[in-house]
């Protein structure tokens, strides 16, 4: 099972959680990890306020289908779900669930680890930071993010 979203709207972790919990009594093991908007405070610059994420309707879905279809092909899964949300998100607010499920933990986290790294890097998505004094600026790519991802290049 495979559930991909692309939305503005909240997701609910524990649902989506209870949901791939439920593909089998194989499952033994939830690989989960939830991003939040972060304050990303820079010294000399006003605080952050949220972030506008905008993406490609239907490639996005697209795209990110593909990626799990390629966790679920490298690693041992039962499942997975990745929600990724789009729009103003303000400080606290989730903006990504990524859930793998397994018979065993390791291949579940390794596959959750897999998905976020991808999403980090290659997930058609663009974001711009706006702060409190209304200033905004688009965020650049990260080495550290490049770096992480590389250890799933075969």
């Amino acid at each position: 099972m495979i559930r991909v979203s692309v939305q503005a709207e909240p997701f609910d972790a524990a649902a989506e959680i209870a949901a791939l919990s439920g593909v089998g009594a194989a499952v033994g093991g939830l690989g989960c990890f939830i991003g939040l908007v972060r304050a990303d405070d820079r010294p000399g610059e006003p605080p952050l306020a949220a972030l506008v994420l905008e993406h490609y309707p239907g490639m996005s879905e697209s795209m990110l289908r593909e990626v799990a279809e390629q966790a679920c092909a490298r690693f041992p899964l039962l499942g997975c779900t990745v929600i990724h949300r789009f729009g103003r998100l303000p400080l606290g607010e989730p903006i990504v669930l990524v859930l793998a499920a397994s018979r065993h933990r390791q291949a579940a986290l390794d596959a959750t680890g897999f998905l976020i790294d991808w999403l980090k890097t290659g997930a058609p998505f663009w974001k711009r930071e706006e702060r409190t004094d209304g200033s905004s600026r688009w965020v650049e790519a990260r080495p550290a993010d490049d770096h992480a991802a590389a250890r799933w290049k075969d």
